[in-house]
């Protein structure tokens, strides 16, 4: 998540590994309701030593927390940008072995063959989301929760 990139920007090096281990308890809690009590708790947390840490973290709540939305059981697919990260490697890999192009067109050619190359991969092989977690998704996404300030959140349709 680029909001771990930019709150280490926030906080001393040396503090670091203390407030990536903070942050990434949000992540273990075992319900939506859990992960934003266990959130408002990081923040509470960072407050007194990190003010501006503590800012950006409950500024960025929202886009942090998105994932509760969705079921459970896909949590850590969605949380994470890994699969888009490998992708970018490989278009990168693969760009770097041809080094210069003729033409936009033929860069073009070669990103778009990555893509339906990994898009088959996905589709058949590294499935992560199958269908009845999908179905889940769109049943999810007809529920609204409330959270603990009475605020009515609306989940994100899949």
């Amino acid at each position: 998540m680029h909001y771990a990139r930019n709150l280490a920007t926030k906080v001393p090096k040396s503090a670091q590994p203390w407030v990536a281990t903070l942050v990434r308890t949000i992540f273990e809690q075992p319900d939506a309701a859990s992960v934003r009590a266990q959130h408002a708790q990081v923040v509470t947390a960072l407050e007194a030593k990190f003010p501006q840490a503590a800012a950006h973290l409950d500024d960025a709540r929202e886009d942090i927390l998105a994932f509760t939305a969705f079921p459970r059981e896909i949590w850590r697919q969605i949380w994470s940008n890994n699969p888009q990260e490998r992708l970018n490697k490989e278009i990168r890999r693969r760009t770097d072995v041809v080094g210069i192009f003729p033409s936009r067109d033929a860069i073009l050619r070669l990103a778009g063959a990555v893509l339906a190359e990994q898009n088959d991969e996905w589709t058949e092989a590294r499935r992560c989301m199958g269908p009845e977690i999908l179905t889940a998704c769109k049943k999810t996404a007809a529920i609204a929760e409330t959270d603990a300030n009475g605020v009515t959140i609306e989940a994100i349709g899949a």
